[in-house]
């Protein structure tokens, strides 16, 4: 499909969603991350494009469409972004790598929703963020249920909110009447996709921006923009992983990379040697594979 036609049957959201979520992992090279020639050894690809498709049910709820969502809403009735999200992370742990895209769905289902009430916009995302309740912290926390998620210890005092607790959480949640931007809002310091989320999505939108500019195959112009998001700031899953020194100094080496002083392919070899995965990047090239595909990016 050429860049200048449009298909003769349009995808649904969640479809566009879905492919976003295969597009990212298609990327090559993303160093340190899974694509489609790297792997680590109980993290493969097939696992990547396993939890897009396992995720159709939870992303047809933030668009609306309910297609195979057996307790989708009817009449143009939504369900909470929170719920969504959690059905989206249930179906896509369904496959024998764990976390694929937990993140990456964190980022996608705030934007299907936002694209579904015809703004597709940092205001328009920021609208939704800002309606988010305490029933979509609920969910939210929820979601940890289903996969093993690297997470930074709470604050101190903070405990009770550790979304490692998942469901046992929730007490805490509701008591305190947090909603789901308020939980972002108190990790936004050290969560990439947090910052997102009180941000309006300036990194995802700015992602975006240059894979519509690319040219070339869509992997392509994502891996693109993979790296030069990677150079301009540290990855805060590998400050979490690791420590703080590591995500500088691979931010280092990816603009060293992007500047053309080192081989991207030999750093995502490094990189995945060491167990090295800078995935709060990926999740944002995901939504902004998302973005770039509602505003006519075709594939």
């Amino acid at each position: 499909m050429t860049a200048d036609r449009r298909p003769a049957v349009e995808r649904t959201r969640t479809q566009r969603a879905q492919l976003a979520l295969a597009l990212e992992v298609c990327g090559t090279p993303k160093p340190g991350n899974v694509d489609r020639r790297r792997e680590y050894p109980d993290l493969r690809f097939e696992h990547f494009l396993a939890g897009a498709i396992g995720a159709g049910a939870g992303l047809a709820l933030a668009a609306g469409e309910g297609h195979g969502a057996p307790d989708a809403p009817g009449d143009g009735e939504r369900v909470g972004v929170g719920r969504a999200f959690e059905r989206a992370v249930a179906g896509m742990s369904d496959q024998e790598g764990g976390n694929t895209q937990f993140g990456a769905l964190l980022v996608v289902v705030p934007l299907v929703r936002a694209a579904t009430r015809g703004d597709l916009s940092p205001d328009g995302v920021a609208g939704v963020v800002a309606d988010t309740t305490v029933a979509d912290a609920a969910d939210f926390y929820r979601a940890f249920e289903h996969v093993d998620v690297a997470v930074d210890d709470p604050p101190e005092g903070m405990a009770e909110l550790d979304v490692r607790r998942g469901a046992d959480a929730v007490p805490a949640i509701e008591e305190r009447g947090l909603s789901l931007r308020d939980v972002m809002s108190r990790s936004a310091d050290r969560d990439g996709v947090a910052r997102e989320w009180v941000g309006g999505f300036e990194r995802t939108f700015g992602a975006a921006r240059r894979i519509e500019a690319g040219e070339g195959p869509v992997p392509d112009r994502a891996a693109d923009a993979f790296l030069d998001l990677l150079a301009s700031e540290p990855d805060t899953f590998v400050a979490t992983q690791h420590d703080p020194t590591t995500a500088r100094v691979v931010r280092e080496r990816a603009s060293a990379a992007r500047d053309g002083e080192v081989d991207p392919e030999r750093l995502a070899e490094k990189l995945v040697s060491k167990g090295i995965n800078p995935g709060t990047t990926a999740d944002l090239i995901a939504g902004g594979l998302y973005v770039a595909l509602e505003r006519g990016v075709t594939v």
